[in-house]
């Protein structure tokens, strides 16, 4: 064979060696110009080696980024090479087909050095489109695996139960945010970790828990479901926690390959249970009028009353109280007379605290607050199923006064139609409940108080005149405040001190002005109007004078400005926090004048002309309480 044909093979063999390669080949000179390429690099490219043979390949093929913006030479790891002599990997970039479609590529750029020149590169380079897309899909796939996975963990954090996974082995996978809360653990501080070991190694008593006989592992070795409710999992920081809890088994294949435990927290609810326990206990060893009497007396003001609280220095008073002495310490019924506002009450409970039953309960009844349709269960109780509504037995207020003394304020607006059965049960002491044959006997003494003429009502046809004479054996009239002139100035003194010290402020000066003014007035609202008047104007006052206001009184008061001139530093007016001071009082000043209650016709919102809805926001706006 000639050296010729010895040639001739060679370059054969050489060409056959490139084109059974898989990857695309070509060479460049020292110029970047392209000297040769393998049929793989056509294939890929798609361009004809004798088209693009001795142009620059960053010309043919990697003139464009990905995204369509030029490609530098001088950026390009390929013609790197032909500078530092060094090889370029790079995995990131496209070649260009001849079709104009981008390529992704991974090649590398080897420098061929001859003499020690650089005499041009050899690239090596791979479609990896295939690749690209697996990865995409992979990318996808695992976008997707976390958003459920994210949305599972979601579902579960949402749960109020605690929630964790075992493997086959007992081994914690996975938990939720309850069973962070509940027990104190990281869950990340505690997967791969034995359950057993971590929060249920021991019993309540703290003796050794043996995990063959735990049911949360049970669900591994059998496959069923178990169901426990009076075990303990101890928190991080040594508590244990009454739990009940459910282990599911996860199968596959039918066989156990892990276990879900769904738990929840039973404190409150073991702490309930023993609570029930320990008031049926109670309601045994109590009667069940002890029981239910706080219902009833919880928004009764607990009042102590002796002669000293009731204010006054005129004749009439003094023999209203002389007739309270001679009365309290006998059993008869007392009747009130008074016009609205004088102070019946105040006089009921004297009668009732210096009687020898005092130290048994005033249960007081307002007769005008009372619908028509509840007065027989409100006076006598009834039993649980007796009425719609009745979902259980309720004492009434005359067994809750046995003992003690019964006060029916406003006696004149009890229903005609009861006014019988209460006459029977004062007359025998005994009554039956609303839904009830049985008979309760009682012993109760009755103060009664109206504003009416009951000589009237009785002639009307509104008021039996039996039970007239049965509540009235022992009549006090209570004049009206315009009848007892000298007490006037004393109840304004007394009333001063007290607000003030109510609303934290200093008692201001009543001076002599104000006396004549007050002994002027015709107080038709009687002792109730005057605290108002009163509270009113300590609400407004600022400084040691009182700004007293009657304009809000009858018409024949003098008139507010000309008051305010002789009792006031001269301010007319107020800035908004002293505003919203002054608001805030007269709020609390109507509460008080009404004990507190905000509903009905002697309401506080009545008191003020609002609806008891808009007083019941404003008291909260203010953050008004009743005091306990």
């Amino acid at each position: 064979m000639t050296d010729d044909q010895q040639l001739s093979d060679l370059q054969s063999r050489y060409e056959l060696i490139l084109d059974s390669a898989g990857e695309g080949i070509y060479g460049l000179d020292h110029e970047g110009r392209i000297t040769f390429s393998n049929a793989a690099a056509t294939r890929i490219l798609g361009w004809a080696i004798d088209d693009v043979r001795g142009q620059l390949a960053h010309d043919v093929h990697h003139h464009s980024h990905a995204d369509g913006s030029p490609y530098l030479r001088e950026d390009c790891p390929i013609y790197a090479a032909l500078q530092d002599g060094a090889v370029h990997c790079c995995d990131t970039e496209v070649f260009w087909h001849v079709d104009g479609s981008a390529v992704p590529v991974e090649y590398t750029s080897t420098p061929m050095i001859e003499d020690g020149e650089i005499c041009g590169v050899v690239v090596v380079f791979r479609d990896i489109s295939e690749r690209k897309k697996n990865e995409r899909q992979r990318e996808a796939a695992h976008a997707e695996l976390q958003r459920i996975q994210a949305q599972q963990q979601l579902i579960l954090d949402a749960a109020g139960e605690g929630i964790y996974g075992l493997d086959a082995n007992g081994k914690l996978t996975f938990g939720n945010t309850a069973t962070e809360t509940i027990l104190g653990w990281k869950v990340d501080d505690i997967l791969n970790h034995g359950a057993h070991e971590v929060h249920h190694h021991s019993h309540f008593d703290g003796s050794p828990y043996p995990r063959e006989d735990c049911p949360v592992y049970a669900a591994l070795k059998d496959g069923e479901v178990h169901r426990v409710d009076d075990e303990v999992f101890w928190h991080t920081d040594g508590r244990a926690i009454p739990v009940e809890y459910t282990s599911t088994p996860i199968l596959r294949d039918g066989e156990p390959d892990g276990a879900v435990c769904v738990f929840r927290d039973v404190s409150r609810r073991r702490e309930a249970e023993q609570q029930r326990e320990a008031a049926y206990e109670e309601i045994k060893a109590l009667k069940e009028q002890l029981e239910q009497e706080r219902d009833y007396l919880r928004d009764e003001i607990d009042v102590t009353v002796h002669y000293g609280e009731i204010i006054g220095e005129s004749g009439v008073l003094k023999r209203t109280l002389a007739k309270v002495e001679a009365v309290a310490g006998t059993s008869a019924n007392v009747l009130i007379l008074g016009e609205s506002g004088v102070g019946k009450e105040m006089i009921a409970r004297a009668v009732h605290a210096n009687s020898d039953r005092g130290e048994k309960p005033l249960i007081k009844v307002n007769c005008a607050s009372i619908p028509k349709e509840l007065f027989e269960s409100e006076f006598f109780g009834h039993v649980k199923g007796a009425f719609t509504g009745a979902h259980r037995d309720r004492v009434g207020r005359m067994q809750l006064a046995d003992g003690g003394t019964l006060f029916l304020d406003e006696v004149g607006e009890i229903p005609l139609s009861l006014q019988g059965k209460l006459l029977r049960a004062l007359q025998e002491k005994e009554f039956e409940q609303v839904g009830d044959d049985r008979t309760t006997t009682v012993d109760v003494r009755v103060v009664a108080a109206t504003n009416r003429n009951l000589e009237d009502e009785v002639a009307a046809g509104r008021f039996r005149e039996d039970l007239y004479f049965r509540l009235s054996v022992f009549p006090i009239e209570l004049p009206p405040l315009r009848e007892r002139i000298e007490d006037i100035v004393p109840l304004a003194a007394h009333f001063v001190e007290a607000v003030s010290c109510e609303l934290g402020r200093e008692a201001p000066r009543l001076t002599e002005a104000h006396r004549a003014i007050l002994r002027g007035h015709s107080w038709p609202g009687n002792v109730r109007e005057l605290r108002n008047v009163i509270e009113r104007a300590i609400i407004l006052t600022r400084g040691s004078k009182l700004r007293l206001d009657l304009a809000m009184g009858d018409t024949d008061a003098p008139a507010a400005a000309d008051i305010a001139a002789n009792s006031t530093t001269g301010d007319d007016f107020l800035t908004d926090a002293e505003f919203r001071e002054t608001e805030k009082a007269n709020l609390v000043a109507a509460l008080r004048a009404a004990s507190w209650r905000v509903w009905g016709e002697d309401g506080a919102a009545a008191m003020l002309g609002i609806k008891p809805t808009t007083l019941a926001y404003r008291m909260k706006a203010f953050g008004i309480d009743k005091p306990s």
